[in-house]
């Protein structure tokens, strides 16, 4: 039986920076997981996975990683997910200040 779809965002690479980003509701790129476009079906999903993956000149690695509703927007459900989303975890800075 196959395995019910659950809440994704498309997330990837920017191709200069490296940085985490996320697919928006505008089809632009975000470096805010909250600005993420949250997909609660499999078919929209998989096509915005599609067309993310023809932005090579932008994106490397775009793939759909689980998240969930919050008030503050998409919400990594995944320790991985959530690590990405705050960066490197050396000593506060970047994202992390920002999230705080």
């Amino acid at each position: 039986m196959p395995k019910a779809f659950t809440p994704k965002v498309v997330t990837a690479n920017a191709l200069i920076e490296g940085d985490v980003i996320y697919l928006t509701e505008s089809g632009s790129w975000s470096r805010s997981h909250a600005d993420a476009r949250l997909f609660t079906e499999e078919g929209p999903a998989t096509a915005a996975l599609s067309a993310a993956e023809l932005q090579s000149s932008e994106i490397v690695g775009a793939y759909l990683a689980d998240a969930e509703a919050s008030p503050k927007g998409p919400k990594p459900t995944h320790f991985r997910e959530a690590f990405r989303a705050t960066g490197p975890s050396n000593y506060p800075h970047g994202k992390q200040v920002e999230n705080v």
